[in-house]
Order: structure tokens, then C-alpha cells, then sequence
């Protein structure tokens, strides 16, 4: 049975099994997964983090303002914060102050740090994507899965329905005498075998449908119904594929490669931020202070000079600039930009592999495509002949020519056939699939 035929048979299963339930595409499937996957939400979360970070990066480049305020109880012998004679009165005081400081220059390390920050923050959106690419390349191979079990299910109720025929059509002969009671019991235990094989590929269907259920969360389900028909095939069974042309579209947007090179971007702004430790350093602060204390009193009346008044009278400002010059600090500064340098010769390094890998990996799609194509072409030959052969040795065997063990044999060569060709179509279709996203394809819906 070639490819479709066995599409038209799946027709007939999912009307019997899930008439009433809904169909599930492909890309429905994928969505459905994407949507409920918890670790996609995990990656989500991290991207958020890195988002926050960035954002935090850019307020940095604000002022940093503080304001304070005490209250103090003296008791005993204590300095009078007013006069700094020593008092053995018991007294108050409180003091209010707020300070702002702004670095003028610091070798650009913020700068650098917010420019790190936004790769990374870039670099963990593409990992988002790369997770949800994963996740939707697990589902597409779950349910190709789905659907290769689907076949073979369809081929072995075909097989079976051929072993029922004949042995009614054995039944028949030996009731007229025409055939031995041995031709019966040849006849049931092909049949037999072929109802057992009906219910293993059952089992391996169901077991599909579950790992396809977990993959996209789908837990209130125990059974799940795809469409009857698949895509069409992609131009590449028709066309031969550019491996350098396919490797430059890839690596324009593969989020696992784009990743890394934000990382890289990163790291470099990262070095360059660190080296902004061995430069000179240039602050700038203001303050305001004042103060209220119960031992400044009015020399002529003797009370206690008001609040307001003492607000006013004991204000203070400053205004002052601060330049730092790194001298030596147990060369704890070089030691850090020679580290941030390995780092960064590390995420150029990690960005070859991933470059390399996914050349490798594009390298292996082209070829198993050129052989899956001339396999499944061999393959739908394959079925014809021996579907031929079957059909002869069917007559002969109708009309007592052959015996039942080279019927069984013919048989069971159209079966093997028949389940080849449904293999390598469904792989020739995943492979062109992969082929296609690394070709710039929408063949998932993963927003």
C-alpha cells in the first residue's frame, strides 16, 4: 500500500474511533504545546528577568539621592552637639540630611553594562524561541509518529481482512469436501497471527498518542484524533538543495546560533566595561544637612530656640568632586579583565560549535533527503510488485494451485512492502519538513 493509500485508510479509522472528538493539525498541535509547556514558561521567565536587568542597567545612568533623618536621646555626660562642651543634661536632638551623588566618569562601564545587558537580553528572547523550536520539532516527530503507527495499523487490518477471506473461502471447501481439515487450521492460524499483529500495532498507536498528549501537556485527554490527510509534499523532493545556500538562510535566523552571537556581543561589551576599572574615576555630590537640638537656646530669654528657626539657622550645604585613581589593588583589576578576556574568547569559541553543528546538522538533512527520496521511490515499486505477485498467487491459490504456506509467504512479502513504503514516505516527509523551517518556512506556529 503506498502513501496514498494508507491516507485514504486513515479516513476510515478516525471515523470509527473519533467521530465525535476533535481533529488536531499539526500546527494546532504545536500551538497547543507551546501554549502549555512549562518549561517554555520557565525560559519566558528568564527573559523577563534579563529584560529587567537591561532596563535597570539604563537607570543606573541616574543620580543616586539618600536622605536621613535621627532622633537622639542624650542622658548622662555627653557633648552638647551645639556648643561641643560636655553637658550632664538629659536632652534631645534630631538631625535631617539628603545627599545626591552622579559619576561624571567612570572609564564608561555603564555604557559598556547596558550595552552587555541588551545582548543578553536579546540573547535570551532568541532562546525563548529556541525553546519553543524544540519543543515544536518533538511534537511534529510525536505525531509522524502517530501517523506511521496509524499505517500500519490500516496495513494490518488489510492483511487480516485478506486471512479472513480466505479462510471462509477454506471453510467452504472443506464443508464441500474440496480441501483437507488441515487447510483449516493453516488457514486460522494465519489468521490468528494477523489479528494479534492488528492488536500489537494497536498498543504501539496508543502508546504514540500518549507520549504526543504529554509533549503538549494535554492531560484532561486519554485519546487524541489527527487530521485524516497530510501537508503536501515541499519542492525539495522536486528540486536539489544548495547546502550553502541552505547554511547562510539557517544561520541568519536559527535562534541557538543568533543567541550565542548576542552572547558574544555581550561578553565584549562586558570586557570593555571591565577594563573601565583600571581608568580614572570622576564623582560629583551635593548635600543639604541641618539639625534641631533642645540645647541651643535664645542667650537673652533663655528658651529654646524654635524648630523652625533652628531648621533654617542650622542648614549646611556642599557641593564637591571626587576623582579616584587606581594605583594599585593587588592587581586584582588586571586579574578580572584578563578573566573577562578568556570569557570572551570562550563565547567566540561556543559560537564556531554552534556554527559548526548546525552546518553538520544541515549536511546530514541534504543527504538522508537525497536518500530517502530514491528509497521511497524504490519503495512504491517495490509495493506494486509485490502486491502483483500477491494477487497472482491469491488466484492460484483459489484455484488450488499453490498451497496455503506460499500464499502466506506472498502474503507476508506484500505486508513488508507495504509498511517499507509507509516508513520512508513518513521519513522522507519529517526530513523535507526540517528542511523547509531551515529554509525560512512558517511550518510551525509558534506565536
Amino acid at each position: 500500500m503506498n502513501l496514498k493509500t494508507y491516507i485514504s485508510s486513515i479516513f476510515f479509522l478516525t471515523s470509527l474511533f473519533g467521530f465525535c472528538q476533535e481533529t488536531w493539525t499539526l500546527d494546532e498541535c504545536v500551538a497547543y504545546a507551546i501554549e502549555h509547556n512549562l518549561q517554555v514558561k520557565n525560559t519566558n521567565y528568564n527573559n523577563d528577568s534579563s529584560k529587567e536587568t537591561y532596563r535597570q542597567s539604563i537607570r543606573n545612568l541616574l543620580p543616586t539621592v539618600n536622605g536621613s533623618t535621627g532622633y537622639t536621646i542624650n542622658i548622662g555626660r555627653t557633648a552638647d552637639p551645639n556648643t561641643n562642651d560636655y553637658v550632664n543634661t538629659e536632652f534631645f536632638s534630631n538631625n535631617y540630611s539628603v545627599g545626591a551623588s552622579l559619576d561624571i566618569f567612570n572609564g564608561f562601564q555603564k555604557l559598556n553594562n547596558i550595552r552587555a545587558s541588551k545582548f543578553i537580553f536579546k540573547a535570551t528572547q532568541e532562546d525563548v524561541l529556541q525553546q519553543k523550536f524544540l519543543l515544536a520539532f518533538r511534537v511534529m516527530s510525536a505525531y509522524y509518529d502517530i501517523k506511521f503507527y496509524e499505517g500500519l495499523v490500516a496495513n494490518s487490518l488489510e492483511q487480516q481482512e485478506i486471512s479472513q477471506s480466505n479462510y471462509d473461502l477454506v471453510k467452504k471447501q472443506v464443508e464441500l469436501g474440496m480441501m483437507a481439515g488441515a487447510d483449516l487450521y493453516e488457514a486460522e492460524s494465519n489468521l490468528l497471527g494477523d489479528k494479534l499483529l492488528v492488536t500489537q500495532n494497536k498498543n504501539l498507536l496508543a502508546n504514540a498518542k500518549l507520549i504526543l498528549l504529554q509533549e503538549m501537556n494535554l492531560n484532561e485527554q486519554t485519546d487524541i484524533v489527527l487530521q485524516e490527510t497530510l501537508e503536501e509534499t515541499s519542492s525539495a523532493a522536486e528540486e536539489s538543495i544548495a547546502l550553502d545556500s541552505l547554511y547562510e538562510t539557517a544561520r541568519g535566523f536559527v535562534p541557538l546560533v543568533k543567541s550565542q552571537e548576542y552572547r558574544v556581543n555581550a561578553a565584549k561589551k562586558q570586557l570593555q566595561a571591565t577594563r573601565g576599572n583600571l581608568l580614572p574615576s570622576l564623582s560629583l555630590t551635593a548635600g543639604y544637612s541641618t539639625g534641631y537640638f533642645e540645647t541651643q537656646t535664645d542667650s537673652d530669654t533663655g528658651k529654646i530656640i524654635p524648630f523652625k528657626t533652628q531648621f533654617n539657622d542650622n542648614a549646611s550645604k556642599y557641593v564637591a568632586a571626587q576623582l579616584s585613581i587606581p594605583i594599585s589593588n593587588g592587581w586584582s583589576a588586571h586579574s578580572r579583565v584578563k578573566q573577562q578576556k578568556i570569557a570572551y574568547l570562550q563565547a567566540k569559541n561556543n559560537l564556531e560549535i554552534q556554527e559548526q553543528e548546525l552546518f553538520k546538522l544541515l549536511q546530514q538533512l541534504v543527504q538522508d533527503n537525497q536518500s530517502f527520496m530514491a528509497e521511497y521511490e524504490q519503495s512504491n515499486q517495490k509495493v506494486k510488485a509485490q502486491q502483483l505477485a500477491f494477487d497472482i498467487a491469491q488466484k492460484k491459490y483459489e484455484k488450488g494451485l499453490i498451497n496455503s504456506l506460499d500464499l502466506f509467504q506472498a502474503k507476508n512479502l506484500y505486508g513488508v512492502a507495504q509498511n517499507e513504503n509507509l516508513q520512508v514516505g513518513l521519513k522522507l516527509k519529517v526530513n523535507q519538513s526540517t528542511i523547509d523551517f531551515y529554509s525560512g518556512l512558517p511550518i510551525f506556529n509558534i506565536n
